[in-house]
């Protein structure tokens, strides 16, 4: 299957290892992964903030990105980008008089999936232990995000992924429904709400006695991470494409930095900002 890559505004330009992670598992199950060159963000913080105005030529280049490229579908390791596709970019469109634009989008959205999602629903994978190779034995706990549940329905399938790593020691989060707080721009309109919220979510965190938290969308791990480094936690944070990439041969490394083993080179010959599509689909297997 040629899988395209959509890496979302916040993983390219913070945690780019996550979108090389998706690509290393996507590849390890014999997928082609391209990278549609030209897109850029969601336009979900555009919404969020009521700027429909400015939303909709950002909600122009992710469909003329997409359109142009040649795929089966589409991936992002983000539920909150994959369910603003959907939600928002239609709406966006009609809202803007264009509802050829709309319909564009709404194509798009249907064959845009999170990680997890694809993973389960597409690609038939139920145990990444035996199906991917995973292994990671740490003791984790996680975090299901507020869009992955309400928007996109994920239900347990990144937690059913992230249980079925190799030798994991997986313990339950405390009120995982609760939201950590994040919200996107509610963080900077609301920053004393949003803290409270983190600190409740990490007091659940730290509840389990977990080493790392995982999650679905690498805006609420960035949240929860600066909340615990600002606590002096050693608790870090962690994207489960990371984990699902992890392998006895090339294994997360948790002594200092939480990261996969991939070389400044491999970043440079491979970021999405600046990758071909024939550059990215043979990165870092």
């Amino acid at each position: 299957m040629r899988i395209a890559l959509f890496s979302t505004c916040i993983v390219d330009a913070m945690y780019p290892k996550v979108a090389l992670a998706t690509v290393r598992v996507l590849e390890r199950l014999g997928h082609e992964v391209v990278f549609p060159p030209g897109q850029g963000c969601c336009s979900q913080m555009h919404v969020n903030s009521g700027y429909f105005d400015d939303a909709l030529p950002v909600v122009r280049n992710h469909v003329k990105a997409f359109s142009a490229a040649s795929y089966d579908v589409a991936v992002a390791p983000s539920g909150s980008c994959v369910a603003s596709l959907g939600h928002q970019q239609p709406m966006i469109a009609r809202a803007g008089g264009d509802e050829h634009l709309a319909q564009q989008a709404q194509d798009i959205a249907d064959n845009t999936y999170e990680l997890a999602q694809l993973l389960t629903d597409v690609l038939g994978v139920t145990d990444a232990a035996s199906q991917l190779g995973s292994w990671f034995p740490e003791k984790v706990t996680y975090h299901p995000s507020c869009h992955g549940m309400r928007l996109l329905r994920l239900g347990d399938r990144q937690k059913n992924l992230v249980q079925s790593v190799g030798d994991i020691d997986f313990v339950e989060l405390p009120d995982p429904e609760e939201c950590c707080g994040f919200g996107g721009t509610f963080s900077f309109k609301n920053p004393d709400v949003s803290a409270a919220m983190a600190d409740e979510k990490i007091g659940n965190i730290e509840k389990t006695g977990a080493d790392l938290c995982t999650g679905g969308d690498s805006s609420c791990l960035m949240h929860l991470g600066g909340a615990l480094a600002r606590r002096k936690s050693p608790i870090r944070t962690v994207h489960l494409a990371e984990i699902l990439a992890s392998t006895k041969e090339n294994p997360l490394l948790v002594d200092g930095p939480v990261e996969l083993s991939i070389t400044e080179n491999d970043l440079a010959k491979t970021s999405p900002s600046t990758a071909s599509p024939s550059t990215i689909e043979g990165a870092n297997r």
